[in-house]
């Protein structure tokens, strides 16, 4: 009797154990989920936008992240000279440009 008692509170532990594992599925899951639908997507992005800044030029057309656009007259290590008219110019951080401006004729040219 007491031999049937310990096989069933053994049989009974092995299944909570179980069951344990399989309660943290879910949040396994979840966290799978929102690994590929936010936290991937955002470094493909950074990298992109490091790439970008990286390969300034001048003559190139840059929007800042204030909505300014404008040339780039030298670019510096962390710094851009930006021409926004005549005798205007404007020294920034390379991590204030959002984006490059492409011109869509030499991009045209380019597929062609």
């Amino acid at each position: 009797m007491l031999s049937i008692m310990l096989q069933a509170a053994n049989g009974a532990a092995e299944g909570a154990g179980g069951r344990g594992i399989m309660s943290f599925l879910p949040f396994i899951l979840i966290i799978v989920v929102l690994w590929f639908l936010m936290i991937m997507p955002q470094r493909k992005r950074q990298k992109e936008t490091q790439k970008m800044l990286e390969a300034l030029q001048p003559k190139d057309k840059v929007v800042t992240i204030g909505g300014i656009l404008a040339d780039v007259i030298k670019v510096k290590k962390d710094t851009v000279i930006l021409s926004l008219g005549k005798d205007v110019q404007m020294e920034v951080r390379k991590n204030a440009i959002a984006s490059k401006l492409v011109d869509e004729k030499k991009e045209e040219a380019e597929t062609k």
